[in-house]
């Protein structure tokens, strides 16, 4: 019947339709912001079409890469990963198809409103009323399905992984809630105070929690190597669930806001470093004598570059977050690198780690091509570093000219050559990430994958 195939109860079937979505809509995504970027080095390339004016755009490429690449591509991970450790299947794939359903059907809300200019005006909450109302919904039914799934485990203890999912299931609805102007409205500063908690904690509460929950299940699997730690892993759970939450102030620390709030929020920043070297120390020694796999394996190999572009982020967040350098980068290009980062360099990797390992074994197909995930990786590692090398540069010669009082029209100019450059490593990107699309279509859509796959079954068997 069409309903069967419109909202399946096939096993799999939601966290598959929930990975291809988002891979769909991290090449509108990724696309929007290379567009924006290219304004940057081409002012005049767009004329008299406000819907392609770069703060149409940017606002369109944070959006869809936010909530449509990485958090979709987060829940299909998690209705792939949870259901194998707890030896039971998803509660209800056909919850988990009709979530999928309503969030694209919000991804084609924010594809809309956002181009249009409709906007609440808050950093990664940019969502008007009807579709912050539709994000809580489709929140709250992804987990109610991922409780209910854990409730029925079939083991008895809950593998670090669950804790971070259901931490994050727990916290970040919370968070959205109080940081969308749909629910919460304050005045002036407060305003400020209350984004800065939802725009620093969707970071910490959602996409550090599910990506490190994430990095727990891959690493030993794809190693062959039992977890290094569990107490450690444990540690550092409870670490980002005591620090966290405080230090979104950071961001608004030359705005008037009260000392103590601030210095709060700059102790938290610099005690997350706990939580973060409890969690690499497990992942570099889950590794200790595995790291030649990395040469064959190209799933691990996005893994083990998430681990690192982690590293490198968390070391360098609570650097910025001190008062001084904080002064001296923010209204930078620093911290368009920095963002990147986190979100392009540690948790994008560790996603696609994931869809490279999980879409074969919930369809029963294999990749079409691994010159084309070879190709996808170096498109996307070495785009990923040009960017982050001349967004930090960029920042820097920014912030010597501020520092110096240098007028804006004679430093500015400096900047330019850093826009090409930043532009140039952005099509590197998206071509990665089509050949990624791609690749998928190929495997899994295409009647010449469908056979290929029967064949190599048969010489399997």
């Amino acid at each position: 019947m069409f309903i069967d195939r419109l909202i399946s109860d096939k096993e799999g079937s939601a966290s598959r339709n929930f990975m291809l979505s988002a891979l769909f809509w991290s090449v509108i995504g990724m696309g929007s912001g290379l567009f924006a970027g290219l304004e940057f080095s081409m002012p005049d390339l767009v004329h008299n079409v406000p819907q392609l004016s770069m703060p149409h755009l940017r606002m369109m490429h944070v959006n869809v890469v936010a909530i449509g690449w990485l958090s979709m591509g987060y829940i299909g991970a998690m209705f792939y990963m949870i259901p194998s450790l707890t030896k039971s299947p998803l509660w209800s794939e056909r919850l988990g198809n009709t979530a999928m359903w309503g969030w694209n059907l919000l991804m084609v809300g924010a594809f809309c409103t956002l181009l249009n200019g409709y906007t609440e005006g808050r950093e990664y909450a940019e969502l008007g009323a009807v579709l912050d109302v539709i994000a809580v919904v489709l929140l709250v039914l992804v987990g109610l399905n991922v409780w209910q799934t854990v409730v029925n485990r079939k083991v008895r203890k809950l593998y670090v992984s669950l804790w971070y999912f259901l931490g994050a299931l727990f916290w970040f609805p919370l968070v959205y809630v109080i940081g969308q102007r749909t629910f919460v409205q304050l005045p002036g500063l407060n305003d400020a105070i209350v984004g800065w908690f939802y725009g620093h904690n969707i970071l910490g509460m959602w996409f550090t929690t599910v990506g490190v929950g994430m990095m727990y299940y891959l690493l030993p699997r794809l190693a062959n190597s039992p977890l290094y730690s569990h107490g450690l892993s444990l540690i550092g759970f409870w670490g980002i669930a005591l620090f966290y939450a405080p230090t979104g102030t950071h961001h608004i620390l030359q705005s008037p806001v009260p000392e103590w709030l601030k210095a709060i929020a700059i102790i938290s920043s610099i005690f997350l470093l706990v939580p973060v070297f409890t969690v690499l120390t497990n992942f570099f020694m889950t590794m200790k004598g595995k790291w030649q796999l990395v040469v064959t394996d190209l799933p691990l190999r996005f893994a083990v570059t998430s681990a690192i572009f982690y590293y490198i982020t968390c070391i360098q967040g609570p650097f910025q977050a001190t008062r001084w350098i904080n002064w001296y980068i923010h209204f930078t290009q620093w911290v368009v690198g920095h963002a990147h980062l986190a979100l392009l360099g540690t948790f994008s990797f560790i996603l696609t780690a994931a869809l490279y390992y999980g879409l074969p074994r919930l369809t029963g197909r294999k990749w079409y091509s691994h010159g084309l995930i070879r190709a996808h990786y170096w498109l996307k590692t070495l785009g990923f570093t040009i960017m982050m090398l001349s967004l930090t540069t960029a920042g820097l010669v920014q912030a010597a000219g501020w520092a110096m009082g240098i007028p804006v029209d004679q430093w500015g100019l400096q900047i330019r050559p850093y826009w090409a450059i930043r532009a140039f490593s952005g099509i590197m990107i998206l071509l990665g990430q089509v050949l990624f699309a791609y690749n998928a279509y190929r495997s899994f859509y295409t009647p010449v994958a469908e056979k290929e796959s029967k064949l190599a079954q048969e010489v399997k068997a």
